[in-house]
């Protein structure tokens, strides 16, 4: 992956994905991308398997999962550019937030940042064939989002991994926003940031909902964007001051999501800080 830092705001991109779909985008996604990205993804989740044998660290397994991202984003016909790649190695621990719009959000955010991580997702996740298998055995950290006391127990894992000197990776809408735009953030990554006493960094992604949006099956390539922001210190923050740093959080994400995107902004009603939104998913749709 080549970094681009950009200082100045690049113009806005990418159009509305099409519906329905050209048909020969929708051939040429069934019957040559879906299937090549099946079966990369089963070919490195059997890889990431078997590594876990010979290693306790994750070290391989993480770099089998870059060559998974990396090969995924390529079936899907799609180019990454990095905005602001400076602000991801300012800090050797941090938890690294973005918005959350697809499945292909997980591949681009492991083939851009370039260092070890552990990620904090949903935990339906890992009952799924060779990802599942991956994230059981490379030590990433399951939350089960409809149990607060699960949730919260998770939560203070996210803690300790990050005091081990391992950064964390979190989606803090919870689920996937199926209009396009930043969703409502649950508290937890302000949580583990402020107990573990380090730095949250915001993300945007821009351009993987038009990709592939929620529910649909068939990709549709389009220039993507990483956009990465200064780090927040947490350092002034309690946990009295979750909802605070949530707010700001969100607010500089959705800043540089909306600084690059050709979306207008938009109004979000505020979520249930314990609940995340309502996603029911097919195998091919999770994310």
């Amino acid at each position: 992956m080549n970094f681009v830092p950009v200082i100045a705001p690049m113009t806005k991109a990418l159009t509305s994905r099409p519906d329905p779909l050209p048909l020969r985008a929708r051939l040429w996604s069934n019957l040559v991308q879906a299937p090549l990205f099946l079966v990369c993804t089963a070919a490195f989740g059997s890889a990431s398997l078997l590594a876990s044998v010979f290693e306790k660290d994750g070290r391989w397994q993480h770099r089998i999962a870059q060559a998974w991202a990396s090969a995924s984003v390529w079936c899907s016909g799609s180019t990454v550019t990095v905005i602001g790649a400076e602000n991801l190695l300012k800090h050797p621990v941090a938890v690294y937030c973005s918005n959350h719009l697809s499945y292909m959000d997980t591949p681009v955010i492991f083939s851009s940042l370039p260092f070890q991580f552990r990620i904090v997702a949903r935990s339906d996740l890992w009952s799924m064939p060779f990802i599942g298998w991956h994230l059981n055995r490379s030590g990433q950290i399951p939350v089960n989002v409809d149990n607060p006391r699960a949730s919260i127990a998770s939560l203070s894992g996210g803690v300790k991994t990050l005091r081990e000197n391992m950064p964390l990776f979190i989606f803090p809408e919870g689920g996937r926003t199926g209009d396009g735009h930043p969703g409502a953030f649950m508290n937890g990554p302000a949580f583990m940031a402020i107990r573990a006493r380090v730095p949250l960094v915001p993300m945007a992604l821009i351009g993987t909902h038009e990709l592939l949006p929620v529910h649909a099956r068939e990709f549709f390539p389009v220039p993507i964007l990483l956009a990465v922001g200064e780090p927040i210190d947490t350092s002034g923050y309690t946990l009295r001051d979750m909802e605070e740093l949530t707010s700001r959080l969100r607010s500089v994400i959705s800043e540089l999501f909306y600084t690059h995107s050709y979306l207008d902004e938009a109004e979000v009603a505020p979520m249930d800080p314990m609940h995340a939104p309502d996603d029911v998913r097919t195998p091919m749709e999770l994310g």
